[in-house]
């Protein structure tokens, strides 16, 4: 049976969730799932990570950002300081001792903002198809001239997406993001960290993914790029290989 959104109140309204109980047998570290841009908590990988928990026993948070899924709020208001305050309010309501956190795409973002803050409470990272940054390296970079006109002028810039109505980037978007840049200098992140990175990936190019691994500080970095994989990741033999970095992460904690 799908279990039920609880909520908490939030910086910017309710934040929804889903949380599961580890078993005493279990693991001792928790899960935390952080989405991607648009995404919410429902998604194939965070469903995954929900059999993953109960299969090892083993505490298990997902959340919506403000904007997203069920949490309040409505999308284009949001930014990414808003996302990771979002984040780490969650992190501190309803986690409890050391937690593996596993950051998709701009989860992957705000996965570091929360690892920056919370460094003693983080056992590990896995990252899929990580997107830090990607407000200015990815999005910004990739505009004409004419689209960063439109965007500061008119406050917005409406670009074709993959779903009913096109994506809408804010110029607070924007301006957020170059707050809480992480790929300027290197990444005081000391724990453990497991990348997984796609060749075939449209939304982030690997050569990003590998960047970004260069600069954590941690000595413990594994990068596993697969030729085939896009952005989704979420191909059966994609999700062995989760299952598998979820599986070791635990074990060591």
């Amino acid at each position: 049976m799908q279990q039920q959104p609880q909520f908490i109140d939030g910086p910017h309204g309710r934040i929804a969730y889903r949380k599961r109980a580890g078993t005493p047998s279990g693991s001792k570290a928790g899960l935390v799932w952080l989405g991607g841009f648009r995404s919410d908590m429902l998604g194939t990988k965070a469903g995954f990570l929900d059999e993953c928990a109960t299969k090892n026993g083993c505490a298990y948070l997902r959340f919506d950002y403000s904007g997203h899924g069920e949490s309040d709020g409505e999308f284009e208001d949001g930014c990414i300081g808003d996302w990771a305050t979002d984040a780490l309010a969650a992190f501190d309501a309803l986690t409890d001792g050391p937690q593996i956190l596993v950051g998709s795409s701009m989860g992957a973002w705000i996965a570091t903002l929360l690892a920056m803050q919370r460094p003693r409470r983080v056992a590990a990272i896995i990252f899929i198809a990580p997107a830090p940054d990607f407000t200015e390296a990815l999005m910004w970079a990739s505009f004409s001239s004419a689209q960063r006109e439109t965007l500061m002028c008119d406050g917005k810039l409406e670009q074709p997406s993959d779903y009913a109505e096109p994506e809408v980037i804010t110029r607070k978007l924007i301006e957020d993001g170059r707050k809480h840049l992480v790929m300027n200098e290197p990444i005081a992140i000391a724990c453990p960290v497991r990348i997984f990175q796609g060749m075939q990936d449209d939304a982030v190019p690997y050569h990003h993914a590998l960047a970004f691994a260069k600069l954590i500080k941690s000595d413990d970095v594994e990068v596993t790029v697969t030729k085939s994989g896009d952005h989704r990741l979420s191909t059966p033999t994609d999700l062995a290989r989760l299952a598998d970095a979820v599986e070791r992460s635990l074990s060591q904690n």
